[in-house]
């Protein structure tokens, strides 16, 4: 798969975008993206489908460290204790100690 150079990080220039999907949907969704050789998934807090999204990374095959995953903070949630708080809450969600950040 094609990718591209974000700030020196190299990631999967086509990454799943999981808007509108939720719970078992999206879970499959994932599971069936990360069969066919996706490697970057998008999401958001709005989206209300982190942990979706983390269940079906966590039962993939596909090692965590080669999966690229984008979350976006709520907007109401930028100010900086907010934000590390909230960052805090999508990590636990998606049941990872990292997400990509570019």
């Amino acid at each position: 798969m094609d990718s591209v150079s974000i700030r020196g990080v190299e990631l999967p220039a086509l990454g799943l975008g999981t808007w509108p999907m939720t719970g078992t949907q999206c879970t499959n969704a994932v599971t069936a993206a990360l069969e066919f050789g996706y490697r970057h998934v998008d999401t958001a807090q709005m989206y209300d489908n982190e942990d979706a999204i983390g269940a079906a990374i966590a039962d993939s095959s596909v090692d965590r460290d080669d999966v690229f995953v984008t979350t976006k903070l709520l907007r109401e949630n930028l100010r900086r204790d907010d934000a590390l708080a909230s960052f805090q809450r999508s990590l636990e969600r998606l049941g990872t100690d990292y997400v990509t950040c570019c």
